[in-house]
């Protein structure tokens, strides 16, 4: 398993994956994201986002953060966050923000619950678009990206990660394709 960024050729997958999941894809760029990667089957397991406003001083913010059902519980997550924090701190970022219905799972990590006064002004107009539309339970939070640290488990979890069995693909019927099963012929049938 390994985080790589994401590439062209991933944009259907992410938008599909961020509509399934529920997550914001407000101003969507494939190029912001990065994506957990199976390398046994090439599988994707999950991604996130690092998305930067620009302001009078620019802001980093960390968004659209999830993992597919088979791949929870297993630090895909945890793996995720870590590179996209190395994003922000690579584009001299120090601080990190996040706009997050899951803040004990951050918490984890460092991240902290701020009040909503302490965001920069960009972020509380985002906070308060993401709770009338997405997100009702979102808590601002932030980290200074030298404090991100990763708990062993996770570093554990995700060498041994394995896609547990799930209908993530629903199995394609005749009728998802116009066909009525029941009343048509087929040019090759070899019933009688």
């Amino acid at each position: 398993m390994y985080v790589r960024d994401a590439r062209n050729r991933d944009e259907v997958w992410l938008l599909d994956y961020i509509e399934a999941l529920g997550l914001d894809e407000t101003a969507f760029r494939s190029r912001d994201y990065v994506i957990a990667v199976d390398e046994r089957s090439d599988e994707r397991a999950g991604f996130g986002r690092i998305r930067i406003h620009k302001a009078a001083e620019d802001i980093c913010e960390l968004t659209s953060i999830g993992v597919l059902e088979a791949w929870r519980g297993q630090g895909v997550g945890a793996h995720v966050v870590e590179r996209l924090v190395q994003e922000a701190s690579d584009q001299a970022f120090d601080t990190v923000y996040t706009l997050s219905g899951e803040p004990e799972y951050l918490a984890q990590f460092g991240f902290e619950a701020i009040d909503e006064t302490d965001l920069p002004g960009v972020l509380q107009d985002r906070l308060e678009s993401k709770r009338d539309s997405l997100d009702p339970d979102a808590v601002p939070m932030r980290i200074e990206v030298a404090a991100f640290s990763m708990p062993q488990r996770f570093r554990d979890a995700f060498k041994a990660a394995a896609a547990a069995d799930s209908d993530d693909e629903p199995e394609e019927t005749a009728e998802d394709f116009g066909i009525d099963a029941d009343e048509a012929t087929y040019k090759y049938d070899t019933s009688d």
